[in-house]
């Protein structure tokens, strides 16, 4: 048998953890000394506290953990419930961290306003380009909306463009319109450039499109994960206001260097402008 503290020490819970459980009736000691009033504890029942651990990390009450254990949860069952509470955890993490990227972008959104930035806006007109692509809807343009929307939709699109054999594709294009439902959200069009000659696909799920090339945009280029783009696209709006010009739709992405490590990602930003009268 184990002391308290000894049984406390395997269990890496404290002393005054167990003597809570214990008034609870939640784990009960297996032996008091009736002398000393002190307790001991059998290894056996680290299984119990272990489960009583898990089923709090679950989110349940100290009555509810109780009500569970009395009716034999198995091992089986709780590592289910194990699975599902980690698979939350792990998606409220991956939110967490996506939140954390677009505050730091809107940090240094902020932190380069009144400085002269050192990426270079060029007006030009972009060509016409035919693209393979899937289409979804965002609630809205912010990078929070468009990532988990734009993001799934290029991991399809390429797993489809790779079993259909189609190879040579040219760089990702990106571009978008406000969705029919006129509430604010975006239909996002995510498109990879085909080779010259392919105008049917064998799968009815990508749709061929031929986009229409832009007159005159302002674009800019931005290196580094899209968490980032904030800064580049306001240094953009700020060249465009600033030069007699303004905004004539949504900005298109031209992806032209993607890797796996992201701070290597290449991309021009084009804007579709007007000059102003």
């Amino acid at each position: 048998m184990f002391t308290i503290g000894d049984f406390a020490r395997h269990g890496r819970v404290s002393v005054r953890m167990l003597r809570h459980y214990d008034a609870i009736g939640l784990l009960r000691p297996a032996r008091v000394d009736p002398h000393s009033g002190y307790r001991f504890y059998e290894a056996g029942q680290l299984a119990r506290l272990n489960r009583v651990l898990a089923l709090k990390d679950l989110g349940l009450t100290l009555d509810q953990v109780r009500s569970i254990l009395d009716e034999q949860v198995g091992p089986e069952e709780l590592r289910g419930m194990l699975r599902l509470r980690q698979a939350e955890l792990e998606s409220a993490v991956s939110e967490a961290a996506a939140r954390l990227a677009r505050v730091g972008a809107r940090l240094r959104a902020i932190e380069s306003e009144g400085h002269m930035s050192t990426q270079e806006v060029v007006v030009k007109s972009v060509p016409g380009v035919r693209l393979a692509e899937l289409t979804g809807i965002a609630a809205g343009f912010g990078p929070g909306e468009i990532g988990p929307v734009i993001t799934p939709l290029y991991r399809e699109l390429c797993a489809r463009l790779e079993a259909a054999g189609v190879t040579g594709l040219g760089p990702g294009v990106a571009y978008y319109e406000d969705a029919p439902a006129g509430d604010g959200s975006v239909v996002v069009h995510a498109g990879m450039t085909l080779p010259a000659g392919v105008t049917a696909l064998d799968d009815p799920e990508v749709a061929i499109v031929d986009l229409p090339g832009i007159d005159r945009a302002a674009t800019v280029v931005h290196r580094g994960p899209m968490e980032d783009l904030l800064p580049t696209v306001q240094t953009l709006a700020t060249w465009i206001d600033s030069n007699g010009y303004r905004s004539a739709g949504y900005s298109r992405e031209l992806y032209l260097e993607y890797a796996e490590d992201r701070t290597r990602w290449v991309t021009e930003i084009q804007e579709p402008v007007v000059r102003t009268s």
